[in-house]
């Protein structure tokens, strides 16, 4: 269960990492950065798929338990 728990813990860290460049890429579209819409829809996606993973992580930890 140790071990399970590293996993979530790294996915939140770096669910937490792609949100502030989201954050920062989001900012600089609403100024007019056009390209930084294009990075902030890419993070997005990634963030989709690392909750996804998050999800099931936390899944079978409760069913390890």
């Amino acid at each position: 269960m140790f071990f399970s728990n590293l996993f979530i813990m790294d996915t939140l860290e770096l669910l937490k990492a792609k949100m502030e460049e989201l954050s920062v890429d989001s900012t600089k579209f609403f100024k007019g950065n056009k390209s930084a819409g294009t990075r902030a829809r890419k993070l997005s996606q990634e963030m989709k798929a690392l909750l996804q993973q998050l999800r099931t992580e936390i899944l079978d930890h409760k069913k390890a338990e």
